[in-house]
């Protein structure tokens, strides 16, 4: 796969699984007491603290996997099989049960720290968004292949910033149907990729024992 394949592979990888979009739906209803001013310092902090964590286990993610003694066709097969969970559920037009659950989400709202949790942690870097990462940092063949799933990642949450400052005006242009029928084409997407992961890790696999 060549550097520009494999930057939309990344991007593309990452932005279904992040959902930014999606999300917009949850970061509303978690906002809708709040000023406009309060949301946008509210949407900063989620957005930046959850591009940190990504990129902080897509930098570190080998060295983690060295310390269990895993294996990254192993955790192929593993988040390939995480990621369609996700995909079904997204299909579903459902809250990822994999990021958060709806009786998480009602608790939340009594919190003053949702930035922290559930918007950052787990909603946008999620068990599925850090597999996601790991694996691509360990597909990566290049230097310029794995500076490309940083950046990938960078602009990923870009625009999850710019459609968290937006929401109230995205959600009331596009409205809950059309949220939703986004959040089912991404789940499709997702979905094919999870099945790239887990077959790619099962031939890694098969080959690696002949």
């Amino acid at each position: 796969m060549d550097n520009t394949a494999f930057f939309i592979y990344a991007f593309s990888s990452l932005f279904a699984i992040v959902s930014p979009v999606g999300g917009v739906v949850t970061f509303v209803s978690l906002t809708s007491d709040m000023t406009q001013d309060e949301k946008n310092s509210l949407a900063t902090k989620s957005v930046f603290l959850a591009c940190i964590m990504a990129l902080f286990f897509a930098i570190s993610g080998k060295m983690i996997l060295e310390f269990f003694g895993v294996d990254i066709d192993s955790l192929r097969v593993a988040g390939g099989m995480l990621l369609l969970t996700v995909a079904f559920d997204m299909m579903h037009a459902k809250v990822s049960r994999e990021s958060i659950t709806e009786v998480e989400i009602n608790k939340s709202m009594e919190r003053s720290d949702i930035w922290i949790f559930p918007i950052a942690l787990p909603l946008l870097t999620g068990p599925g968004a850090i597999t996601t990462v790991i694996v691509l940092m360990g597909t990566a063949s290049s230097v310029l292949q794995s500076t490309s799933v940083l950046i990938a990642i960078t602009i990923t949450f870009a625009i999850t910033y710019i459609l968290f400052h937006f929401s109230r005006r995205i959600y009331k242009f596009l409205g809950h149907t059309g949220m939703l029928v986004f959040t089912r084409l991404m789940g499709l997407l997702l979905a094919a990729m999870a099945v790239n992961f887990i077959a790619t890790g099962l031939w890694n696999i098969y080959i690696s024992f002949q």
